[in-house]
């Protein structure tokens, strides 16, 4: 049974609090594990990966074929069903306009000095994104990790997925043609992350990593970074809706499943100031999750992580959702606006009754990819400048370094560093 809580009962505080820091990420220790793979894969390269391909995946990479080439994803983009084809590209369309205007400017100025100082940005060379295949196929996913890679000027854009028995989803492959996927690679899991990171002698290793994956993926990346970029570390999916009475339940119920259905250990939370409309949403959970097709995910997540919170204002929330700091957060009232101006910690925001979280999933725009587990308070969601890094520069003449020299040559005596002071005092009059 869903948790239902009160912010004004006596014990809210302890209850709210064992929410926040309830932990839904994988219980099994996997990180020995994904270290053993990773070790595996660097020191047997192509042979490892197709063992691992086998034993995980089901099927023979020399067989089934290591590369699918463009001519696959052509034939999938071509056969794709008229209307869903047009969704796919509108799809596209947007979420390249939304990354667009994400391209840092460069900075060239001279200071007051007379010091010339600035930043340059540059793309990354090769950038790989990782997109399930287990549980399900995401072409969405494709989208908004190869579009801004694109946007941002990456070489080469190199996508892995595993395809459990060989079998590829066609909507995957037409996802990589539209988004201008370069090299796409029959493998998955801890393996795929570790060939993209330190290479293989197929697989030339990438900048970054990024894109969403199962515990042993989010696992691999961690353990990769820092030879690697990489997005983020993802946990399971969340959302949590701040709703008025005003609202229809079974909007708002769809809503809240719409994260539920992921996986079970997805989280989805409503908060509310009407106790009557509460009891209406969650009664339209129990019904939907009747016809709902992942209704037996999508149970096992609400009856378990999923909660109801019922506060005497709803601006009263919003520090609540703070602690949270959902991956998504719905506004669903009548200002909307007001609540959106306090709210300091989600990864997106979706403002109105008629925004709902999903439509940002597909179609809206702004990315998809997003942090989890509470990390919106430090971090940000998958933007272009993932796929750069920022050069700074400066320029000294004799007059420039005159005037902030001497400073320098001070600062380097006191820190004990007289080489530093040198350097600098030698050009100095």
């Amino acid at each position: 049974m869903v948790l239902r809580l009160s912010a004004s009962d006596a014990g809210f505080d302890a209850a709210f609090d064992a929410l926040v820091n309830a932990r839904r990420e994988a219980d099994a220790d996997i990180s020995a594990d994904v270290a053993g793979i990773i070790a595996d894969v660097r020191a047997g390269g192509d042979v490892a990966i197709a063992r691992l391909t086998q034993k995980f995946d089901g099927h023979d990479l020399e067989q089934t074929g290591w590369r699918i080439s463009d001519t696959e994803c052509e034939a999938a983009l071509e056969g794709l069903e008229p209307q869903l084809r047009v969704a796919i590209e509108l799809a596209a369309l947007r979420i390249r306009d939304y990354h667009e205007g994400q391209v840092p400017e460069n900075r060239d100025y001279l200071d007051d000095a007379g010091v010339r100082m600035g930043a340059r940005w540059n793309a990354v060379e090769r950038a790989g994104i990782y997109i399930p295949g287990g549980r399900a196929a995401y072409p969405s996913s494709v989208l908004m990790n190869a579009i801004p890679a694109k946007v941002a000027g990456v070489d080469k854009i190199v996508m892995v997925t595993p395809t459990p028995h060989g079998e590829v989803n066609p909507l995957v492959l037409a996802a990589a043609k539209i988004a201008g996927v370069d090299e796409l690679w029959r493998i998955g899991g801890a393996q795929a992350v570790a060939a993209l990171a330190f290479g293989t002698e197929k697989i030339a290793p990438v900048d970054v990593v990024t894109g969403p994956g199962n515990a042993w993926v989010a696992e691999a990346k961690r353990q990769v970074y820092g030879v690697v970029g990489i997005d983020m570390v993802a946990g399971p999916s969340e959302i949590v809706v701040v709703a008025d009475g005003q609202n229809k339940p079974d909007w708002i119920a769809a809503d809240l499943l719409s994260q539920a259905e992921h996986d079970p250990t997805s989280q989805s939370i409503l908060f509310t100031d009407d106790s009557e409309f509460a009891d209406q949403v969650i009664e339209k959970v129990k019904e939907q999750l009747k016809s709902l097709e992942t209704s037996e995910t999508a149970s096992t997540s609400w009856n378990d992580n999923g909660a109801v919170i019922l506060v005497d204002r709803l601006d009263k929330s919003i520090p609540l959702v703070d602690r949270l700091a959902p991956e998504h957060l719905e506004l669903a009232c009548e200002d909307a606006e007001a609540l959106f101006g306090k709210v300091r910690h989600a990864g997106s925001i979706f403002l109105g009754r008629h925004t709902p979280e999903a439509v940002g999933d597909y179609v809206a725009g702004p990315n998809h990819v997003l942090p989890t587990g509470r990390r919106a308070r430090f971090s940000s969601g998958l933007s272009v400048t993932d796929f750069m890094k920022r050069t700074s520069f400066l320029s000294c003449d004799e007059n420039a370094i005159a005037k902030i020299g001497p400073a320098a040559v001070a600062l380097a005596e006191a820190e004990g560093l007289p080489a530093h002071a040198e350097s600098v005092r030698k050009r100095l009059k």
